[in-house]
């Protein structure tokens, strides 16, 4: 399984199959690295299409949030100070604001368009849905504290770069694209456009039932959005999947910066951190 990761709050979490490091660079100065423990694994479904794909995206939201949680503890420890209850309602808020938000509003607000034709309703929805999503990530953007964590994204886009590369080095992950095609930012956008081929291939009567068959319909698009994914990830070159590859490739200059090199150092001190932990599994097992 290629290394994948996401930004976290002045650090980054790596993950290759089940290893999963987080790196965060602390008040003092220091890289402080952990291991966390290992996504929710169901083997037997893993290995399944399209299922694998919904599975896939609630491992990643719930290793996400655990890796967000604890670099505000490392990196913040005076403000990171939080109850359990309190992190399991800003989730709640945060699924809610998702749901609501980037789902159903589309949804709502397409209805007042009057449009009968169901597969342009589905693309007026979907065209809604795009632009409340770029319109949310252009402000965000301009918060201090975000552009910090999109360098940091950038940051983690570099390093893995250079390790397929073969040559994971400060010098060399200067050099490297701050853009990924496996980046989970093309993974939204790919997300919206299927949603809006698997939304107008099913008949909605009326605005509840079109709100609950969006609901319902949230895993079948998650799987097929993986599927081909997937499928862009093992053929790069293929010019037949570039309009899949492209769009996210664009998306990315909005949630990526270019990092400073203290920012690819705490990248690189989590990948030699998982890579040689990964050597050191393998001698262990063919000892």
């Amino acid at each position: 399984m290629p290394i994948g990761g996401q930004a976290v709050l002045e650090g980054v979490m790596l993950q290759d199959g089940d290893r999963v490091v987080l790196a965060v660079r602390t008040p003092s100065g220091d890289i402080a690295v952990e291991d966390l423990p290992p996504r929710l694994s169901v083997p037997r479904w893993e290995r399944v299409p399209f299922v694998r794909g919904a599975l896939r995206l609630a491992q990643m939201l719930s290793l996400g949030w655990a890796a967000l949680q604890r670099s505000a503890e490392l990196a913040y420890p005076e403000e990171a100070s939080g109850s359990r209850w309190e992190g399991i309602a800003v989730v709640g808020l945060a699924v809610l604001f998702v749901v609501g938000g980037f789902m159903l509003l589309p949804a709502y607000l397409a209805g007042f368009l009057g449009i009968g034709n169901r597969v342009l309703f589905s693309l007026a929805e979907g065209g809604i849905r795009v632009v409340l999503f770029l319109a949310y990530l252009g402000a965000i953007s301009l918060l201090p504290d975000v552009r910090r964590v999109f360098q940091y994204h950038g940051a983690e886009h570099k390093v893995v770069h250079a390790h397929e590369d073969g040559e994971a080095s400060l010098e060399r992950a200067r050099g490297r694209s701050p853009v990924h095609p496996r980046c989970g930012t093309s993974f939204l956008l790919l997300f919206v456009l299927v949603a809006i081929l698997v939304f107008s291939l099913v008949p909605t009567p009326n605005l509840e039932v079109r709100l609950l068959v969006r609901i319902l319909l949230l895993p079948v698009v998650a799987g097929i959005t993986y599927e081909l994914l997937r499928l862009a990830g093992r053929r790069p070159r293929a010019w037949w999947l570039r309009p899949l590859i492209l769009p996210g490739l664009l998306l990315q200059r909005l949630t990526t910066r270019e990092p400073t090199d203290d920012q690819l150092e705490v990248a690189l001190v989590a990948l030699r951190h998982l890579t040689e932990g990964a050597s050191a599994r393998n001698r262990s097992t063919t000892a």
